[in-house]
Order: structure tokens, then C-alpha cells, then sequence
């Protein structure tokens, strides 16, 4: 039997907010083991929570960011389940009015695009930490309880482990594009929860679903349901039947094991949050966020495209990144020059990031700086070899490119009696080459072009050798020489 693939994605994103969603702690990852804690994120008796603003503003830029409809009133509520490293027996989350529903993403798997629902954008906040690994006891660390989170719940659209990932993908560039969230899956600030059924193909009811959680790379995330699917299809074909549960994932045994029973929403007892004011959203409110939103990577590759003509490809590496989009756009704003600025972002730029493994605000070359490095390429100052070499000087020193070409001696030669002296002397020592040229064979020409510029330390003007060159050798075949 033909089975289909049925999944939906479960996402919190951990926001980067100072301060924590009911509280003023800070969120500062790293700090001692309950250093960030206060009465209102302890639990302590009498301690009330207020909501921060900043999260309700997340919220709702996420929610326009996806299409979402934005409440004009939702409602925070109490979540009860008991957890050792869960001060409060209760989170504060939302469940019967969200604040941002029916939403919608587009991905493209390889396939060509396809449209994931959203059912729901909510607000919650995280639990604390239990530790396992040292000795025999468990300890609590509630530094984490109270962080900010968004929970986005996808449709159960997705129909291969390909999109699962492109759906994160994308979701992690929204989210890092509107600046709310650092995406990081490694770190735990984008956490997913995969629910995955099978059912036979062609038919429209869903089979028994089962959760999987602890996957923490996008890689880990297409593995999991790889494996949770085929074995759902052996269980089936064995003639068995799939509980519904919660599984792990298990990245060093590539395989997921049974967790717990899976809850459903009337084990938590929902009820809204007595503490706590319902959250009114107006149109003043909307208006002003709405402003706030950036420029998404879709429009601004487009316009990149059409205002400094680069290739599609192009403006879609560029633009993949925020950051890396501010870069180049500032870079394109020094030097004026979008195609030359696309080459040395996308060549140079980034293969340093990739090596260096770093991001692009820990490079050390700023875009004004790179921006001078290709006005003087365009100058003719220095040749494209010779700037490579300012570059990875750049990367070493504290200085701009005119100053160490100036310090380094590595501005371009295009005095003709200098270059016309090398030529003659390249030409004179390889009359065996020379002969080949003026027999017809003239893909040769590239040889004495590098010989030349080999000759003259990558400083001569290429455009002037190529003119010397072509003119002397061009002489001998019209027996003029």
C-alpha cells in the first residue's frame, strides 16, 4: 500500500527581548544557575505578574509578517501541568483566544511553492531547567522560567520531511528579518515539535498522529520525521496499530524512543489567567507596528534586481540574510557600483564568513571600507589582483584600503614606458610562444598577459598590458616588426 505523509509543526521562538514576558529579570543567556530569577518568576506568594509590551508588539509584527488576522482582544491563561523546573504548577500561555490566528507561509521544498497554513500565533512564556548530568541528583535552574516565547502552529500541511525544513527555513529568516528572535535551533531560541501521521493514499481522514520533540537543527528535524514515518508504516503493515504519544528524538541513534501518553488540551485545565488584564489591540497600535516592519527578502531581492541589475540568483543570496542585505546595500551606497559590490559580497565576503565561521557583524571589514576598495578598482588605482591582497590586509589591520595601498606600495602601475619595457623583455624571451601567436594561434595571448603581470607583481594597469601586447604582437604578423 501507497501511504501519504502527514505533518504539523509546533514552533516556539524564544524572543530577544531585555527583560522577561511577566517580569523585569533579565534574559541574558549564561548567567549563574538562578541569578536571573525574582518573586514574580519564583512563584512566591503575593507576586503578581504585568506583561511586557515588547512581546504583545513581537506577537503582532510576527502576525502580519504571516498574514494573520490580529485579535482586537485575546486572553492569557493558565496552563496547568506539573514540572519539577515549572516554579509557578502552571504556564502562562494563551488557548481559546490567541492574538494572532489563520495565518500562512510559503516555502519551496524544490518543488515549487506550496502554501503552509498557520492555525494560531500565541504568547507564553518558558519553563526553567532541569539538570541531569551532574552526580546522582537533579537540580533546577529557573534563570530560563518567564523568558518570552511565541508558539506558532502550523495546518497539518506539510507532506515531506524536505518541507518540514523549508518551513523552518523560512520562519527562522521572518523572524530574524523582523529582529525579534536570533533563530538559533542549536541554542534552543527556535524549538520545534513535529506531529506526524501516515495514511494511505487518496484518502482525506488523517491517521494516528505521534509528537516528536528534541530536534535542534533543521537536518535533525527532516531525519526524525524520516524515521518516525517508516516506522509508522511497518507498524501498519505489521497489522499493528500507532498510539498516540510524545517520542524523542535521538540524534546519535538516529531513531526516536516513547517519552509519555500524548496530552490533550483539556489535561492542562485552561482557564484565564485571573492576574492578568485581557490584551486589547486598536488600530493606532496596529498602525504604528505596521510601519515598523522591514523590507521583506521577496521585495527586496526584486528590487535589487530591477535598481542594481544583478542576476535573480544573486539578489536571492543577498537578501537571504538581513544583515548581509544591509551590508551589501550599504557597500553599493559607497562604491556605486551593484554588480561589482554583488561580486566581492558574495565571492570574498562570504567565503571569509563561511571559513571564519562567523557572522557578518564580526567581520572586521566594514561596508564603507569595502566600498572605497572597489572605488579604487573603478579608478584604476589597483588592479582586481592586487585588491585581493588589500583585503585580506584589511581583515589584519585597522585600516582603510587607500592607506595600506599607499603604505604598501601597491597602486597601480600604468606608466606605458614601464609596462611597453616588460612586454618587450616577455616577448623577447619566449619567441617560441611568439611564434605560435602570429601563426593564428592567438588563445595564447593569455599567456604573455600573465607573464607580464607575473613580471610586474599583479601592479601593472591589465587594460594597458593587454594594449601593448596586442599592438607589439600584432606588429610581427604584418611584417612590419
Amino acid at each position: 500500500m501507497s501511504y501519504e505523509l502527514v505533518v504539523g509543526l509546533e514552533v516556539h521562538c524564544q524572543l530577544n527581548t531585555n527583560s522577561k514576558a511577566f517580569c523585569g529579570c533579565s534574559t541574558e543567556f549564561g548567567k549563574p544557575a538562578n541569578t536571573n530569577v525574582c518573586p514574580v518568576c519564583l512563584a512566591l506568594p503575593g507576586a503578581l505578574p504585568v506583561l511586557n509590551q515588547r512581546v504583545v508588539d513581537d506577537a503582532i509584527k510576527l502576525g502580519m509578517s504571516t498574514g494573520c488576522s490580529i485579535a482586537p482582544h485575546s486572553v492569557l491563561a493558565r496552563k496547568n501541568y506539573f514540572y519539577p523546573d515549572l516554579p509557578k504548577g502552571y504556564q502562562i500561555s494563551q488557548f481559546e483566544e490567541p492574538i494572532c490566528l489563520e495565518g500562512c507561509l510559503s516555502i519551496d521544498a524544490g518543488e515549487g511553492q506550496r502554501d503552509i497554513r498557520l492555525i494560531r500565533i500565541h504568547i507564553e512564556e518558558d519553563a526553567g531547567k532541569s539538570i541531569h548530568d551532574i552526580g546522582d541528583d537533579t537540580f533546577i535552574d529557573a534563570n530560563r522560567s518567564g523568558v518570552p516565547l511565541l508558539e506558532i502552529v502550523s495546518y497539518p500541511d506539510i507532506r515531506s520531511s524536505k518541507e518540514a525544513s523549508a518551513y523552518l527555513q523560512k520562519l527562522r529568516q521572518i523572524v530574524k528579518y523582523l529582529g525579534i528572535s536570533d533563530g538559533n535551533m542549536e541554542e534552543g531560541s527556535l524549538r520545534c515539535d513535529a506531529n506526524v501521521s501516515m495514511r494511505p493514499r487518496g484518502e482525506s481522514e488523517y491517521g494516528t498522529r505521534t509528537e516528536i520533540k528534541n530536534m535542534n537543527s533543521f537536518k535533525s528535524v527532516e531525519k526524525a520525521i524520516e524515521y518516525e514515518a517508516q516506522r509508522h508504516i511497518d507498524v501498519l503493515e505489521a497489522g499493528g496499530t500507532i498510539v498516540q504519544e510524545t517520542r524523542l528524538w535521538d540524534a546519535d541513534k538516529l531513531e526516536t524512543r516513547s517519552m509519555r501518553g500524548k496530552e490533550f488540551s483539556h489535561d492542562y485545565r485552561y482557564f484565564p489567567d485571573p492576574d492578568l488584564v485581557p490584551i486589547a489591540v486598536d488600530d493606532a497600535m496596529l498602525d504604528r507596528l505596521r510601519k515598523e516592519l522591514p523590507e521583506f527578502p521577496e521585495a527586496r531581492a526584486a528590487r535589487f534586481v530591477e535598481e542594481f541589475d544583478i542576476p535573480p540568483y544573486d539578489a536571492g543570496v543577498l537578501t537571504a540574510e538581513r544583515e548581509i542585505a544591509d551590508y551589501f546595500e550599504e557597500t553599493v551606497r559607497v562604491s556605486d557600483d551593484g554588480k561589482a559590490a554583488s561580486n566581492w559580497v558574495m565571492g570574498e565576503v562570504l567565503r571569509t564568513l563561511k571559513e571564519k565561521y562567523i557572522p557578518i557583524a564580526s567581520f572586521t571589514i566594514s561596508p564603507e571600507r569595502l566600498g572605497e576598495l572597489i572605488g579604487l578598482i573603478a579608478k584604476g588605482t589597483i588592479s582586481n589582483t592586487i585588491a585581493k591582497q588589500v583585503f585580506e590586509k584589511m581583515q589584519e589591520l585597522d585600516e582603510g584600503p587607500q592607506e595600506i595601498v599607499r603604505k604598501e606600495g601597491l597602486a597601480q602601475v600604468s606608466d606605458t614606458g614601464a609596462i611597453e619595457g616588460v612586454v618587450q623583455e616577455i616577448i623577447d624571451a619566449n619567441p617560441a610562444q611568439v611564434e605560435q601567436y602570429r601563426s593564428g594561434k592567438t588563445r595564447i595571448f593569455g599567456f604573455f598577459v600573465g607573464q607580464c603581470m607575473k613580471e610586474m607583481k599583479g601592479k601593472a594597469n591589465p587594460a594597458v598590458v593587454n594594449d601593448i601586447l596586442k599592438q607589439k604582437l600584432d606588429e610581427g604578423m604584418t611584417g612590419d616588426a
